[in-house]
Protein backbone atom coordinates (compact mmCIF):
# COMPACT_ATOMS: atom_id res chain seq x y z
CA UNK A 1 0.00 0.00 0.00
CA UNK A 2 1.48 3.73 -0.80
CA UNK A 3 2.80 5.50 2.26
CA UNK A 4 3.47 9.10 2.90
CA UNK A 5 5.56 9.43 -0.05
CA UNK A 6 2.76 8.49 -3.16
CA UNK A 7 -0.05 10.12 -4.01
CA UNK A 8 -3.27 8.14 -4.86
CA UNK A 9 -6.65 9.29 -6.08
CA UNK A 10 -8.73 8.98 -3.91
CA UNK A 11 -12.68 8.92 -3.81
CA UNK A 12 -15.19 10.02 -1.40
CA UNK A 13 -18.47 9.67 -1.05
CA UNK A 14 -20.68 12.66 1.20
CA UNK A 15 -24.06 12.15 2.26
CA UNK A 16 -26.78 13.99 5.16
CA UNK A 17 -29.89 13.65 5.94
CA UNK A 18 -30.07 15.37 9.23
CA UNK A 19 -29.94 19.07 8.95
CA UNK A 20 -29.16 21.37 6.09
CA UNK A 21 -27.45 18.89 3.93
CA UNK A 22 -25.73 20.32 0.81
CA UNK A 23 -24.16 23.31 3.46
CA UNK A 24 -23.00 20.55 5.47
CA UNK A 25 -21.98 19.13 2.56
CA UNK A 26 -19.95 21.95 1.13
CA UNK A 27 -18.48 22.54 4.15
CA UNK A 28 -16.88 19.08 5.62
CA UNK A 29 -15.52 19.21 1.67
CA UNK A 30 -13.32 22.50 2.27
CA UNK A 31 -12.69 20.89 6.00
CA UNK A 32 -11.03 17.62 3.92
CA UNK A 33 -8.96 20.14 2.13
CA UNK A 34 -8.14 22.09 5.08
CA UNK A 35 -6.54 18.73 6.75
CA UNK A 36 -4.23 17.97 3.79
CA UNK A 37 -6.61 16.51 1.11
CA UNK A 38 -5.53 17.83 -2.18
CA UNK A 39 -9.53 18.89 -3.50
CA UNK A 40 -10.15 17.80 -7.28
CA UNK A 41 -13.47 17.71 -7.43
CA UNK A 42 -16.75 17.72 -6.03
CA UNK A 43 -19.87 16.84 -8.28
CA UNK A 44 -23.35 17.75 -8.27
CA UNK A 45 -25.54 17.34 -4.79
CA UNK A 46 -27.59 14.38 -5.50
CA UNK A 47 -31.57 14.51 -3.61
CA UNK A 48 -31.89 10.49 -2.51
CA UNK A 49 -34.31 8.39 -0.83
CA UNK A 50 -32.71 6.27 2.20
CA UNK A 51 -31.32 2.86 0.93
CA UNK A 52 -31.28 -0.39 3.66
CA UNK A 53 -32.73 1.80 6.10
CA UNK A 54 -36.14 3.22 7.43
CA UNK A 55 -36.09 7.71 7.42
CA UNK A 56 -38.74 10.16 7.10
CA UNK A 57 -35.68 12.27 5.84
CA UNK A 58 -34.40 12.11 2.25
CA UNK A 59 -30.41 12.55 2.00
CA UNK A 60 -28.44 14.51 -0.08
CA UNK A 61 -25.06 12.87 -1.17
CA UNK A 62 -22.72 13.91 -3.57
CA UNK A 63 -18.86 12.37 -4.46
CA UNK A 64 -15.32 14.04 -4.50
CA UNK A 65 -12.23 13.49 -6.27
CA UNK A 66 -9.04 14.23 -4.07
CA UNK A 67 -5.37 12.97 -4.27
CA UNK A 68 -3.39 12.28 -1.16
CA UNK A 69 -0.48 10.86 0.46
CA UNK A 70 -1.44 9.68 3.27
CA UNK A 71 -2.62 5.89 3.63
CA UNK A 72 -5.87 4.52 3.21
CA UNK A 73 -5.92 3.49 6.89
CA UNK A 74 -5.22 7.79 7.76
CA UNK A 75 -7.58 8.96 5.25
CA UNK A 76 -10.10 6.67 7.24
CA UNK A 77 -9.26 8.21 10.40
CA UNK A 78 -9.43 11.74 9.12
CA UNK A 79 -13.04 11.17 7.79
CA UNK A 80 -13.97 9.52 11.05
CA UNK A 81 -12.90 13.05 13.20
CA UNK A 82 -14.72 15.17 10.49
CA UNK A 83 -17.75 13.35 11.23
CA UNK A 84 -17.34 13.75 14.44
CA UNK A 85 -16.78 17.65 13.77
CA UNK A 86 -20.16 18.02 11.98
CA UNK A 87 -22.56 16.41 14.87
CA UNK A 88 -22.16 12.58 13.94
CA UNK A 89 -22.61 10.59 16.68
CA UNK A 90 -22.21 6.32 16.12
CA UNK A 91 -23.70 4.12 18.40
CA UNK A 92 -22.98 0.07 18.84
CA UNK A 93 -26.15 -1.08 18.90
CA UNK A 94 -26.30 -2.98 16.20
CA UNK A 95 -29.69 -1.26 14.86
CA UNK A 96 -28.24 -0.55 11.85
CA UNK A 97 -28.50 2.06 9.95
CA UNK A 98 -29.68 5.54 10.98
CA UNK A 99 -30.26 9.05 10.48
CA UNK A 100 -26.89 11.24 10.23
CA UNK A 101 -25.40 14.66 10.27
CA UNK A 102 -22.57 13.35 7.98
CA UNK A 103 -21.76 10.54 6.29
CA UNK A 104 -18.08 10.00 4.53
CA UNK A 105 -16.91 7.00 2.90
CA UNK A 106 -13.76 6.24 0.96
CA UNK A 107 -15.49 5.11 -2.32
CA UNK A 108 -11.55 3.94 -4.20
CA UNK A 109 -7.77 4.42 -3.44
CA UNK A 110 -6.16 4.48 -6.35
CA UNK A 111 -6.38 0.67 -7.70
CA UNK A 112 -5.68 -0.80 -4.07
CA UNK A 113 -7.72 -3.25 -3.15
CA UNK A 114 -8.18 -3.57 0.91
CA UNK A 115 -10.11 -6.08 3.02
CA UNK A 116 -9.64 -5.64 6.54
CA UNK A 117 -11.38 -5.22 9.37
CA UNK A 118 -12.58 -1.81 9.38
CA UNK A 119 -12.12 -0.86 5.94
CA UNK A 120 -13.04 -2.48 2.77
CA UNK A 121 -11.93 -0.65 -0.92
CA UNK A 122 -13.51 -0.27 -2.86
CA UNK A 123 -16.28 0.72 -0.91
CA UNK A 124 -18.33 -3.32 -1.25
CA UNK A 125 -21.86 -1.37 -1.92
CA UNK A 126 -20.61 0.55 -4.42
CA UNK A 127 -22.10 -1.14 -7.33
CA UNK A 128 -25.37 -1.10 -5.83
CA UNK A 129 -25.94 2.60 -4.91
CA UNK A 130 -27.31 4.87 -7.48
CA UNK A 131 -26.16 8.06 -5.09
CA UNK A 132 -23.06 7.24 -5.39
CA UNK A 133 -22.61 5.57 -9.37
CA UNK A 134 -24.44 8.95 -10.15
CA UNK A 135 -22.22 11.19 -8.86
CA UNK A 136 -19.18 9.34 -9.55
CA UNK A 137 -19.87 8.74 -13.05
CA UNK A 138 -19.81 13.03 -13.14
CA UNK A 139 -16.82 13.67 -11.82
CA UNK A 140 -14.86 10.71 -13.23
CA UNK A 141 -16.61 8.80 -15.91
CA UNK A 142 -13.43 6.87 -17.32
CA UNK A 143 -12.57 5.29 -13.66
CA UNK A 144 -13.00 1.36 -13.91
CA UNK A 145 -13.51 -0.83 -10.92
CA UNK A 146 -10.06 -2.63 -9.70
CA UNK A 147 -11.67 -5.99 -9.48
CA UNK A 148 -14.61 -6.19 -11.99
CA UNK A 149 -12.80 -3.95 -14.54
CA UNK A 150 -16.21 -1.81 -15.04
CA UNK A 151 -17.18 1.59 -15.02
CA UNK A 152 -19.87 3.63 -12.92
CA UNK A 153 -21.62 4.28 -16.31
CA UNK A 154 -21.48 0.73 -16.57
CA UNK A 155 -22.32 0.10 -13.23
CA UNK A 156 -25.05 2.23 -13.14
CA UNK A 157 -26.57 0.64 -15.81
CA UNK A 158 -26.65 -2.72 -14.98
CA UNK A 159 -28.15 -1.48 -11.46
CA UNK A 160 -30.99 0.20 -13.45
CA UNK A 161 -31.77 -2.87 -15.53
CA UNK A 162 -32.16 -5.19 -12.19
CA UNK A 163 -34.20 -2.86 -10.54
CA UNK A 164 -36.24 -2.33 -13.09
CA UNK A 165 -36.35 -6.26 -13.79
CA UNK A 166 -37.60 -6.37 -10.47
CA UNK A 167 -34.06 -8.22 -9.25
CA UNK A 168 -32.97 -4.85 -6.87
CA UNK A 169 -34.76 -2.39 -4.30
CA UNK A 170 -36.58 0.77 -5.90
CA UNK A 171 -33.85 4.25 -5.83
CA UNK A 172 -35.19 7.53 -6.13
CA UNK A 173 -32.48 10.03 -7.34
CA UNK A 174 -33.06 13.78 -8.48
CA UNK A 175 -29.75 15.31 -9.20
CA UNK A 176 -29.66 19.11 -7.58
CA UNK A 177 -27.54 22.60 -7.66
CA UNK A 178 -25.92 23.84 -5.17
CA UNK A 179 -27.22 27.08 -3.47
CA UNK A 180 -23.68 28.40 -3.23
CA UNK A 181 -20.36 27.20 -5.13
CA UNK A 182 -17.93 28.60 -2.47
CA UNK A 183 -15.07 28.29 -4.66
CA UNK A 184 -15.52 24.91 -5.12
CA UNK A 185 -13.58 22.49 -7.73
CA UNK A 186 -16.45 20.37 -9.98
CA UNK A 187 -15.95 18.42 -12.79
CA UNK A 188 -13.30 20.41 -14.53
CA UNK A 189 -10.22 19.27 -13.96
CA UNK A 190 -10.14 15.96 -13.45
CA UNK A 191 -7.76 13.19 -14.26
CA UNK A 192 -8.45 11.22 -17.71
CA UNK A 193 -8.15 7.93 -15.73
CA UNK A 194 -7.72 7.08 -11.79
CA UNK A 195 -5.31 4.55 -11.99
CA UNK A 196 -1.57 5.11 -10.57
CA UNK A 197 1.81 3.21 -10.85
Amino acid sequence: MPGQGTSEYIGIGLGSNLGDGKSIIQAAWQRLGELGLNLLALSSPYQTAPVSMTSAQDFINAAGLATTRLSAQDVLKMLLEVETEFGRRRTESGEGYQDRSLDLDILFYGNTVIASGNLVIPHPQLAQRLFVLAPLAEILPDWHHPLTGLGPFEMQQRLVGRILGGHAPQQRINKQHWQKEQGLTHSSGRPAQSDKE
